[in-house]
């Protein structure tokens, strides 16, 4: 056996602990006071977002949320990468709400044991409308029950991002073209 193999596992394994020790740590971004799982479960259309490397160019995005019965939630996030023409991708990771934090921040975990900072900011009172953010002000998500927002409402949602402390420069907004061909509009 290579002597760099022990090393790299040793690596790996320090970053991973790094990265739940990063996702552990409280916010330096406000969440909301409280949410209500129970109502927050469930299909949000990704309005805009500063995105990840991954759905950088995504059309039809949607974010699916269910509660387990161990209080994680599973998470799907569909979209089609490059055009609405394109095959859907779908990755699911698993959010951990942290306690004591009134549901509001997750750690999000796309690979075991890295759990990703994920940080509701803003709800609205009928569960319409959401942004999720992170301490780093490096991606965040307007989200909508529906596929899209009357402008005063986007205007209003940018500005909210914005006041918390975001730069504007990589915000995109993401194309929904509902019913798609083919298939059914999901389900709320």
């Amino acid at each position: 056996m290579s002597t760099t193999r022990p090393l790299r596992v040793l690596f790996a394994s320090l970053l991973g602990a790094l990265g739940v020790a990063c996702a552990s740590a409280p916010p330096t971004i406000a969440p909301v006071e409280q949410v209500d799982l129970a109502r927050f479960m469930g299909d949000w259309y990704v309005i805009a977002h500063i995105p990840s490397r991954p759905e950088r160019d995504a059309y039809n995005a949607i974010e699916s949320y269910a509660l387990q019965p161990d209080g994680s939630i599973q998470t799907t996030f569909r979209f089609r990468d490059g055009g609405f023409d394109r095959p859907l991708e779908t990755m699911r990771p698993r959010g951990f709400v942290r306690p004591g934090t009134g549901n509001a921040v997750w750690g999000m975990q796309f690979v075991w044991p890295i759990k990703a900072e994920y940080v509701i900011v803003h709800v609205d009172p009928g569960y319409t409308q959401t942004i999720v953010g992170r301490s780093k002000r490096d991606y965040a998500w307007i989200m909508a029950r529906t596929p899209t927002l009357p402008e005063a409402e986007y205007t209003a949602a940018v500005a909210r991002l914005q006041a918390l402390g975001y730069s504007l420069d990589g915000l995109r907004r993401v194309p929904q073209q509902w019913p798609e061909a083919g298939g059914p509009r999901p389900q709320r």
